[in-house]
């Protein structure tokens, strides 16, 4: 069962542009430091880190809160499962508002697909729900 879906889509140049006006004031108040680090050890670092901010903005609104109502950048992180997936894991307002929608009985599975094609990163988010026990984990 499908509880939000959210895209979002972002001119790389306006992270860029964000980054050296603000710098690591800006990456600090945005990007879990699991993020930081991923998107500094890659050679194109800027492309990284608009792709999880596009990723950030689809969860926020598969989850139906935009950020407000307790929901900040940071609750939101990309991460891959061991199998090189991209998911999102939610902490905070972010992970109290999924256990809300989420209905008894069943688990959360946050489904995250990213790319970019310069100067464009995109993201989309499937939110479900699938019976505990079932592994949302693949």
């Amino acid at each position: 069962m499908i509880l939000g879906i959210g895209s979002d889509l972002i001119d790389i140049r306006r992270i860029e542009q964000t980054i050296e006006r603000f710098g690591d004031r800006f990456i600090q108040r945005v990007f879990t430091p699991l993020e930081q680090k991923k998107a500094e050890s890659r050679a194109e670092r800027i492309p990284t880190y608009a792709k999880r901010f596009a990723a950030k903005e689809a969860c926020s609104k598969a989850l139906g809160t935009g950020f407000r109502a307790g929901t900040f950048w940071r609750d939101m992180g990309v991460v891959n499962l061991p199998s090189g997936r991209p998911t999102l894991q939610l902490t905070g307002g972010a992970k109290e508002h999924l256990d809300r929608l989420t209905p008894p009985g069943m688990t959360a599975r946050i489904d995250l697909t990213i790319t970019d094609e310069y100067p464009m990163a995109q993201a989309l988010v499937i939110i479900s729900a699938v019976p505990a026990g079932v592994s949302s984990r693949s």
